[in-house]
């Protein structure tokens, strides 16, 4: 696509505004990823699926996207975590981005174009340091720590709407100073090591040997991959203070440039309408939903809402998108994978039609992907009114609009049946060899005219979450 109508809501200016990229034709992008000492949770997952959807819109409108996230591989939980287990703290994190790739990949997620870690950038985040300490905006403290002068940066809080004299009021009621801050809010930029701390997470520096803080990861990070400005810088809700009003304060303090031009930030997930929390119980990694929900239902889930709105995460919403995903692809089951092979030319009427069109001005609208999920299901309402009129050749076409439409979202791109019959995760229901017997048990109940047992036969593989459907063809079967 050659033309550009992209609007996004920008957290830092609390409107949404036309996209226009630094360089013609060129994106880039940074992601703050995931601290890499633990599974990854739910909220983790619509992170991954929010942007990976961004992702791939900003390619389908023809941009070059260069998509950074990065991987926190040193930090306070990573050590207390290795400790525990008696193990080095790379053993660990190698460990845990193996399992937060394949999570991501369960998810339909494309890999980013760099995923960079704050280990292998030691001398760029001591060089930002540096550069900081030389403008004025850091200091070392009495107990060797290296922080950011906050009363320095006449600008901090305007990501977040804060107004530092307003935060410092009643600061001692609130936060637990350190004594050797000047401002109770001032951050570390270096920490000085501990006796107790391996020597693995330990670095030489000006300052003495120590280690990063978090903050200054990402300001290190993205500046190296992207450039002292870049386009898009997004997370999650919670990561907008204070960590990326730091960001701001370290990156734009060091270089006097303005840092990203656009935020974007994932809404919340709660939990039965209460925040996702350890201590609550609510908590919930992506593996474990993955026992009770196919990986696409769990994406669709995530995409059925606007990625800025907050979502209630629960079974029973779960079983909801469950029902509607397998809404689309019961529309798309008629049709031979190979009768609906779609080439450029198609695609691109697709795109001008007025399906095409409604849904592309869902998405340039900051990505709404509630709206744009409601077009495929007006394709399937098509597709399902040409099937019972007879008319195959228009159901046909409207099978390749919704598969067309649905691509840049990464849903319903599937075999048909081997979504509405897949076993989900440690489900033990019947197995596909035993749900057949049953069918051709009922056909030969139905030959002997037999109704009662054929329909008892269709009532118990309901009751254990299989339905039959009696078509043309013969009988079909789906999970539900």
């Amino acid at each position: 696509m050659t033309t550009n109508n992209l609007h996004l809501y920008n957290t830092l200016s609390a409107q949404k505004q036309k996209f226009t990229p630094i360089h013609a034709g060129k994106v880039g992008m940074y992601v703050c990823g995931m601290t890499v000492y633990d599974y990854c949770h739910i909220g983790h997952a619509r992170v991954m699926v929010s942007f990976d959807v961004i992702y791939r819109w900003l390619i389908h409108l023809g941009f070059d996207v260069n998509y950074v996230r990065n991987i926190t591989d040193i930090d306070d939980k990573i050590i207390a975590r290795a400790n525990e287990n008696g193990e080095s703290i790379f053993a660990l994190t190698d460990r845990f981005i193996k399992f937060m790739h394949e999570d991501a990949d369960n998810l339909g997620c494309l890999r980013p174009a760099l995923e960079p870690k704050a280990t292998d950038f030691i001398d760029k985040m001591q060089g930002l340091i540096k550069t900081l300490e030389s403008k004025n905006f850091a200091y070392q403290g009495a107990t060797g720590d290296v922080y950011y002068a906050v009363d320095n940066f006449a600008d901090y809080g305007k990501l977040s709407k804060r107004k530092l004299n307003e935060m410092q009021a009643g600061a001692s009621e609130r936060t637990n100073v350190a004594t050797d801050k000047k401002n109770p809010f001032d951050f570390v930029l270096w920490k000085s090591a501990k006796a107790d701390e391996p020597s693995e997470t330990k670095w030489q520096s000006p300052w003495g040997v120590g280690r990063p803080g978090w903050h200054i990861e990402c300001s290190a990070m993205s500046t190296c991959c992207l450039g002292e400005t870049f386009d898009i810088h997004g997370g999650g809700h919670d990561l907008q203070f204070p960590h990326h009003e730091n960001e701001i304060a370290q990156s734009e303090g060091a270089t006097g440039k303005t840092y990203a031009n656009n935020w974007l930030h994932v809404g919340f997930v709660n939990v039965d309408g209460e925040k996702m929390s350890k201590s609550l119980n609510n908590f919930f990694t992506i593996r474990d939903v993955l026992k009770d929900f196919h990986a696409e239902t769990i994406r669709f889930f995530i995409l059925s809402s606007h990625y800025r709105s907050p979502i209630n995460f629960s079974d029973t919403a779960l079983k909801e998108s469950h029902t509607a995903l397998s809404r689309l692809y019961h529309a798309l089951k008629p049709f031979d994978k190979n009768d609906i092979l779609i080439n450029n030319d198609e695609k691109t009427q697709f795109w001008a039609s007025e399906f095409g069109q409604t849904f592309t001005n869902a998405m340039n609208d900051d990505f709404n992907t509630a709206k744009a999920t409601s077009v495929l299901f007006g394709a399937a309402s098509e597709i399902n009114k040409a099937v019972k009129n007879g008319d195959y050749e228009q159901a046909k076409q409207f099978a390749k609009l919704l598969k067309t439409l649905a691509e840049p979202l990464n849903i319903a791109q599937s075999n048909p049946n081997e979504f509405l019959q897949a076993i989900i995760g440690e489900e033990q229901g019947l197995s596909k060899n035993e749900i057949l017997s049953k069918i051709e048990e009922r056909k030969q109940a139905k030959i002997n005219k037999n109704f009662t047992l054929a329909d008892k036969i269709r009532e118990d593989l309901k009751s254990q979450g299989v339905e039959l459907e009696d078509t043309r063809q013969g009988t079909t079967w789906r999970r539900v």
